[in-house]
This record gives C-alpha cells, sequence and structure tokens, in this order.
C-alpha cells in the first residue's frame, strides 16, 4: 500500500486546493480583452534568441501589417501567404500554427487591404498585378530584415496563386514552395464543384439546390465571365454539401476563431469582413480567370498540402496538375479528413509535414531530425 509523508500530503493538498481556489475567484475572462491577453500570454515568446513582432511596414508605399515569431530568430523563415481573397491568417495563427516557431521563423502577412491592413482607400489599387508587386516587395524586406537570402514560401488557396507565380519567376528566394489548397485552373475547378454540388443535390433530393445551380448553368462555360452573383451560388452549395471543410456546412467555425486573436484590435475584427468584401469585389474577377495549368516546370522544390474532399478549389486539378510538374523535389501530401481548410481541420498534421517534410529542405539541412534535437 502506497504511503506518503506528511510534507508530501501537504504539498499534494496544497496542489488540489490551488485550481479550486483561483476558479472561485475567476470563473473566466469577462471580456475579449481578458480573453486575448490569456492566449497571448500562452504564445508570448521569451527565449533569448526570440523574435516575437507586429507592425506595419511600408510595402509599395502603403501600410501593410505583418507578424514576425520564433523561438530562435536563426530559424528558417515561413512566410504564409493568406487566401480569400481577403481571408486572413494572422488572426487564426494562435490555433492552427502552434508549435510552428518552434522550428520556422514565422512570418504572417495581412495582404493589401485585407485584415489589419484594411484601408477604404487603397480600393481603387486591388489588383493582380498590384498584389504581385506586394509580394515581392514583401519577401525582399524579409529578406534584409532576417539576412536570410531564402525562405520558404507557404500560400493557400488565392495566396498559392501569388506564391507559385513567385516560385515561377524567382526559384532563387526559395528553399521550398508548399502550396495549400492550390489553385492551378480557376474555370475548370469552377465547373468541377458546380457538377459535384449537383449531383450531391440530387442525391439528397434537395430541390433549392438543385433550382438554384440550373439557375446559373452553364456555369464556367468557356469566354463567358463568371458572375460573381453566380460564384456565390455554387459556393453556397459546394460549402452546404461539405466542400469547403470537410464534414461540415461552412466555414464559420475558423472564422469565429479570429475574435480570440491577441494580434486584433476590437476594430480590426470589425473591419476583417468589410476588407473581405472588397477584396473578393475587385480581385476575384481577374481571379476567375487565372490558370497555371500549361506552368509544366519549376526550379524550386514543390510541397503541395491536399484536402482530399477539397471541392472550393479542385483538388483533383491540383493533382492532375502535380503529377505533370517538374521540380527538383516535389511531394504531394493528402490530408484525408480535411476539404480546402485543412490548416484548421489538420493542424497535427500540418505542423508534422511542416517539421517532417518541409524542413529538411532548407539550405543545410540533412535528415528530418528537429533542429533542436540533432546532436
Amino acid at each position: 500500500m502506497l504511503r506518503l509523508s506528511s510534507s508530501a500530503l501537504l504539498l499534494l493538498s496544497f496542489l488540489l486546493a490551488l485550481p479550486q481556489a483561483r476558479a472561485e475567484d475567476n470563473a473566466g475572462p469577462a471580456n475579449r480583452a481578458e480573453a486575448t491577453a490569456i492566449i497571448a500570454g500562452l504564445r508570448r515568446i521569451v527565449t533569448p534568441e526570440g523574435i516575437e513582432r507586429l507592425e506595419a511596414v511600408d510595402i509599395n508605399g502603403t501600410k501593410q501589417w505583418i507578424s514576425i515569431r520564433s523561438r530562435n530568430a536563426a530559424n528558417p523563415v515561413l512566410l504564409v501567404v493568406h487566401g480569400g481573397p481577403g481571408w486572413v491568417a494572422m488572426p487564426t495563427s494562435w490555433y492552427f500554427a502552434q508549435g510552428w516557431d518552434e522550428y520556422f521563423t514565422v512570418v504572417q502577412w495581412d495582404q493589401r487591404g485585407a485584415g489589419k491592413s484594411y484601408d477604404p482607400a487603397l480600393a481603387s489599387t486591388l489588383t493582380v498585378d498590384q498584389m504581385r508587386r506586394d509580394m515581392d516587395a514583401v519577401i525582399a524586406w524579409l529578406r534584409a530584415e532576417t539576412g536570410q537570402d531564402k525562405l520558404f514560401l507557404l500560400g493557400h488557396s488565392w495566396g498559392s496563386v501569388l506564391g507559385l507565380d513567385v516560385a515561377r519567376r524567382h526559384p532563387e528566394w526559395l528553399h521550398a514552395y508548399i502550396g495549400a489548397g492550390q489553385v492551378v485552373d480557376m474555370r475548370e475547378s469552377e465547373r468541377r464543384g458546380w457538377a459535384w454540388a449537383m449531383q450531391k443535390a440530387r442525391e439528397r433530393g434537395n430541390a433549392a439546390a438543385m433550382q438554384e445551380l440550373e439557375s446559373i448553368a452553364p456555369y464556367a462555360a468557356a469566354g463567358v465571365a463568371v458572375p460573381i452573383a453566380d460564384l456565390f451560388v455554387q459556393r453556397k452549395w459546394v460549402n452546404a454539401f461539405g466542400g469547403a471543410a470537410f464534414n461540415r456546412p461552412d466555414a464559420s467555425f475558423e472564422a469565429a476563431a479570429i475574435a480570440l486573436s491577441p494580434e486584433y484590435t476590437d476594430q480590426d475584427v470589425q473591419d476583417v469582413w468589410k476588407a473581405q468584401d472588397t477584396s473578393v469585389e475587385r480581385l476575384m474577377p481577374s481571379i476567375l480567370e487565372t490558370s497555371m495549368a500549361s506552368l509544366d516546370r519549376v526550379r524550386a522544390p514543390v510541397v503541395l498540402l491536399l484536402g482530399r474532399h477539397d471541392i472550393n478549389v479542385s483538388s483533383e486539378v491540383a493533382a492532375e496538375w502535380f503529377n505533370r510538374l517538374q521540380a527538383p523535389e516535389k511531394k504531394l501530401v493528402w490530408f484525408e479528413n480535411s476539404a480546402h481548410e485543412m490548416l484548421v481541420e489538420e493542424p497535427g498534421k500540418i505542423f508534422l509535414t511542416l517539421v517532417n517534410e518541409v524542413l529538411p529542405l532548407a539550405q543545410g539541412a540533412t535528415d528530418k531530425t528537429p533542429v533542436d534535437q540533432r546532436p
């Protein structure tokens, strides 16, 4: 029979009583400020070699917000380029990017007109060409700021358009390009999404879905501009049937996490949806005409992260393109329990993939052992 000394019993009783006493004194955060302070405290970087920066940077004459987080400034830089357009990643990274900063110098960037970088006066400057120029300027700033000539670039959804374009034009800037929910041929993706949603509607006998989808047919036909209103109809039913988030009717669970972002002020949270609406209005017509299908060679390593159930941006189209692609190294990782939002749907597998498959591609990496565990 286990016997405890009186001192051990005293310590045990104290440890057991302490949480209860605190729970009675403080039932939990009373408002958003208290909740975000708790999250910020958990994430605080205290290592002597660490970086924890959040600042507005001059990018092509505009103020754009960048977060840099790392437990060690020598970690390879990983730039995250969010999707949407306007679907910012910085305010949900407190959840999906846990642990990344132990192995990478993680950079979150709110693009021109999006998230913390929202400015109604910039609406007329939101063009795909301008976003490409901003992308180049952000990379130039990061290379100068960190002293690292190469970085990892992770582009999600719309961000994968910008990211793959960088890999095409400037492979010398990259350890590797990582495409999550990779956009390849938007029209083909849209057509397949419409057909999938219609099939699901018929299987389920959903008359309302069939009627609305039929009203926009033939959808994304060659040579015909896709009205934004028609896009919203297609997305409505693709999302409702689980094509954006696996086994969920939409991605509102992810959007709700923005309210808990320690990087975002109350005003930022209020502005984020106005910013997204503006980005979609200004950028989506051009994005819908985007095709990288003819790109068959990239001179940087390429890693694709694809959700098995992604219909929002067809993972089938991306996988078909990947099979044709020639690159110094390439790897396709399937996320079997994800659709388009694999960063938040399977964050554990994302983390392991980054550490085991991506990190070794940095110059000088010779194995798959995390950097702080090497002898």
